[in-house]
């Protein structure tokens, strides 16, 4: 077998290599140094918002002091455009929608001191929610005609959808022409030399992270809609799906993990928490969408929390990046802050409350100075660990200063498709990018088994370092969305579920360290680690690294 020590901190360098590569080559138009703050109608109204809820809304930012905090943008979205464009073919807008026409209600949107935003569709025609028959005015083919309009309008921002980008016949296509239609649109509004952030709604198909759309726009969908109507479901395929690309996102081009749904029915008030305090770490644009003249005090209480709101426009610009999955109990996430502190998000998994114990060593730290961000709470110094009562699907979110850094684990390294290792019922190798062999077809009846792993001298719990390949994306929710489930054993004892995210949207992006926590070794060097799913596939493994 091929066996190779390393040390924690070489498999950081790796991780920022092949996985979450630096950030760079931000569209350079001078907008979007932070996350976009502000409205949008969709989770609230769908394609059916009309003038009045535009105007009313716009307001209720006003009045409830959302726009001080920053929500400085009242966008449109679907359902604003006319069906047929005029005879120089510019395009309408819908009279029974917005009777007073769009750059009436962009006057009463800056008269309020709010930018205003626009939506269109880089297809032929735009989005809706009956099936894609009522045929909305698109902008393809018109980008240079429709972003003069836009801008003769004051748009301060574009939200750019992606329905019939093929073909007039075909509402959603999820492997369309994307790059060229939004490159087209982002010249065509560089041209009009009036500042509108571009928004890119392409769904998260084709990776668009790793175009980079970081060139092309100031922020990029990177998933499926949130809602209507939201879920916690929802927000955990989200969460499992910006795993690998927290690195492509910085100042100018930001990874968007969808509108809010604060102030929305479906989600408990510990579940908007904790879905707007990892958003606003995570670095996504805040775009609130509910309707503000009905919205609760205590979902503006949770829109309205500067420190967390100062998580997110953070003159750094770090999101937070996936740190240790403890499955189907909690997750942890951390990322650094422009003052030199980390902030820490720890992610209640189980739909019941209970006391959770965060570990320093999770973010790298024996020890370290810590301000709950929610409450505002000094906590003083927390020496190794921390105990906290959750609220089911609640979060904990702590501002950690003046660390201690803990001692790195250092991993032996097993190969996968290493010739002593024992692969069965359909388990078998591939090569990819003619660099490394990984062994795929691991569940379903498939088995790896890794041979002759050390236990160290006193055997018991050993840390375990996994490198595999996911690319098994998906737009909709399932029992593990974006994410697979990989059963270990040690020695034949009891297998462990280990819940792996995607890695990637391609089945040749590794991911680097998943840590896992498995009981049973033997002291010596005749350990056997074995992995199985009996009813789906796992990821395909790489490497296995023990901490002994």
């Amino acid at each position: 077998m091929t066996r190779k020590s390393w040390n924690a901190s070489r498999l950081v360098q790796l991780v920022v290599i092949t996985i979450f590569a630096e950030y760079c080559c931000a569209l350079n138009n001078g907008l979007a140094t932070t996350p976009a703050m502000g409205w949008n109608p969709y989770n609230a109204y769908a394609c059916d918002t009309v003038e009045s809820q535009y105007h009313s809304n716009a307001q209720a930012l006003v009045d409830l002091g959302l726009d001080s905090l920053g929500y400085e943008y009242l966008n449109l979205d679907c359902g604003w455009q006319g069906t047929a464009r005029n005879s120089s073919g510019g395009i309408t807008w819908n009279t029974a929608a917005i009777p007073n026409g769009v750059p009436a209600l962009g006057k009463f949107v800056h008269d309020l001191g709010l930018k205003f935003g626009v939506y269109s569709d880089g297809g032929y025609f735009a989005c809706d929610t009956v099936g894609g028959t009522a045929h909305f005015l698109g902008s393809l083919g018109f980008e240079m005609q429709d972003a003069a309009t836009f801008a003769s309008w004051g748009a301060d921002y574009l939200k750019y959808d992606n329905c019939y980008a093929v073909s007039t016949t075909d509402f959603v296509d999820f492997d369309p022409p994307i790059e060229p239609h939004y490159t087209t649109m982002r010249d065509a509004l560089s041209a009009t030399d009036r500042p509108i952030l571009f928004s890119a709604c392409e769904w998260g198909v084709q990776d668009p992270a790793r175009w980079p759309a970081s060139a092309v726009v100031n922020s990029w969908r990177i998933s499926n809609d949130i809602g209507p109507p939201s879920s916690w479901d929802n927000i955990f395929r989200i969460v499992n799906q910006l795993v690998p690309i927290t690195g492509f996102a910085g100042p100018g081009g930001w990874n968007d993990l969808d509108l809010l749904e604060v102030g929305n029915i479906g989600l408990t008030m510990a579940e908007q928490q904790t879905h707007f305090t990892f958003w606003a770490a995570a670095k996504s644009p805040l775009i609130i969408s509910t309707d503000l003249t009905e919205i609760s005090e205590e979902a503006v209480g949770i829109l309205t929390n500067t420190r967390v709101i100062a998580l997110n426009q953070d003159s750094l610009g770090q999101s937070i990046s996936f740190k240790r999955r403890y499955t189907n109990d909690h997750d942890v996430w951390a990322g650094s802050l422009s003052d030199g502190s980390m902030v820490a998000v720890v992610i209640e998994m189980q739909n019941s409350p209970r006391a959770i114990t965060f570990n320093l060593s999770d973010v790298g730290y024996a020890s370290a100075t810590a301000i709950n961000v929610i409450t505002g709470a000094s906590l003083g110094t927390l020496e190794n660990s921390y105990t906290s009562t959750f609220d089911a699907h609640g979060s904990l979110v702590l501002k950690l200063s003046n660390p201690v850094i803990a001692p790195q684990p250092t991993f032996t390294f097993y190969d996968a498709a290493a010739s002593g290792n024992v692969l069965a019922g359909g388990a078998s190798t591939r090569i990819v990018n003619n660099t490394i062999t990984v062994v795929g077809f691991v569940g379903n009846g498939g088995t790896l088994q890794f041979t002759g792993v050390d236990g160290g001298a006193s055997g018991g719990i050993k840390l375990l370092s996994v490198d595999y390949i996911n690319a098994d994306f998906t737009p909709t929710n399932t029992d593990c969305s974006n994410c697979r489930n990989a059963f270990m054993s040690v020695n034949g004892g009891t297998a462990v579920q280990v819940q792996m995210p995607l890695s990637g949207q391609n089945w040749d992006i590794l991911f680097h360290g998943y840590l896992v926590s498995l009981s049973g070794f033997k002291p010596g060097k005749t350990n056997t680690v074995q992995i199985s799913n009996p009813s789906a596939y796992t990821p395909d493994f790489y490497r296995l690294g023990v901490a002994v």
